[in-house]
């Protein structure tokens, strides 16, 4: 069995040698789209061939595993059976345009024996989550429940509205050059049992990034987490800060909440339970938990007077009428 080379040239272009079913039996470049089936192999829909007219496929279909490659391009690294010496993986050049709860948006730009040239998108399916070392990851889907994983060793952090964004430099061959690219990810902070700090994207995926974090801390409008990212080969994790900023809220229908900025003037709602008990100074000292397992959040505010309105109010009045050390709040709670 005669083995079949496969490769990228400059263009984005498959290249193929080597003789095989339907393929060229000489070196052959061949103009055409990369495009992705539902679980995500690698096809390329041919044009027209750059060499040897007529004798090239209309597709190629190539079997193999994802990840991210150099300058945060696409590496497709080609199964054993379909690989020979020296032609092993793909890099697909191109930038990532966008994600979505369940997918990621890949730009690429081809030019043909022609001259001209065709950009389009290729789309990957999968679940964005946080790896053991807090670093984004894309799960690539795949089938029978397999998953091929794109790291981004890149820096992420927060923006002024709440929203979770990650950084990347790269190449440019004119005038070598380097270019920011920023990648914005839309969704909504919770705080979880055991030190978790969660951002989950679009409602109708599976995908969040779960960072493990030390306790955190409440002030008076915000909450703030401190965490390490493991990025590249450092020997030591980057430094990062997770700060939400917001208002407090104590209500009879929904107990304890934290009322997240974000952009526009536009607010969501981080619903909790506390422990709650007076202090000394009159104030409301509160003990966060999760609202439906009742665990410790690992965080703990003081609420005064200043902070209290309408329920708020209603609750501390309440407090002080009662004699237990302190009372659990919560959805649904009475007083």
């Amino acid at each position: 069995m005669e083995k079949v080379r496969y490769e990228i040239d400059p263009f984005n272009r498959l290249v193929v040698t080597g003789a095989g079913k339907g393929l060229p039996r000489q070196r052959a470049v061949l103009d055409g789209v990369f495009k992705t089936a539902d679980d995500n192999t690698l096809i390329y829909h041919v044009k027209s061939p750059a060499s040897e007219p007529g004798t090239a496929p209309h597709q190629v279909k190539l079997r193999g595993q994802w990840s991210l490659g150099k300058d945060h391009n696409l590496r497709f690294t080609l199964d054993k059976v379909a690989r020979s010496a020296g032609s092993d993986s793909l890099e697909l050049a191109g930038d990532i345009i966008d994600v979505r709860g369940n997918a990621l948006l890949f730009s690429m730009t081809t030019r043909r024996s022609d001259g001209s040239r065709t950009t389009y998108v290729l789309e990957l399916l999968g679940v964005w989550q946080a790896d053991k070392n807090n670093r984004l990851t894309f799960r690539v889907r795949r089938e029978k429940s397999r998953y091929d994983i794109l790291t981004f060793e890149g820096a992420w952090g927060i923006d002024s509205d709440s929203e979770l964004i990650y950084r990347y430099e790269k190449s440019r061959l004119v005038r070598t050059t380097k270019t920011v690219h920023e990648i914005v990810f839309k969704g909504q902070w919770r705080v979880g049992p055991g030190s978790i700090v969660s951002y989950a994207l679009d409602a109708s995926s599976d995908s969040a990034f779960n960072f493990k974090t030390s306790a955190g801390i409440c002030g008076d409008n915000f909450i703030k987490y401190e965490l390490g990212v493991m990025l590249g080969s450092r020997l030591r994790p980057t430094r990062r800060t997770v700060t939400l900023f917001g208002t407090w809220n104590i209500a009879r229908r929904t107990g304890l909440s934290f009322e997240v900025r974000c952009a526009n003037g536009k607010t969501y709602t981080i619903n909790m339970g506390a422990e709650a008990r007076i202090t000394k100074r009159d104030t409301i000292a509160l003990k966060l938990k999760d609202i439906n397992t009742r665990k410790d959040l690992g965080l703990q505010l003081e609420l005064s007077h200043a902070l209290l309105e309408g329920d708020g109010a209603a609750f501390l009045t309440f407090l002080r009428s009662r004699e237990e050390a302190a009372v659990f709040v919560g959805a649904g709670f009475r007083w």
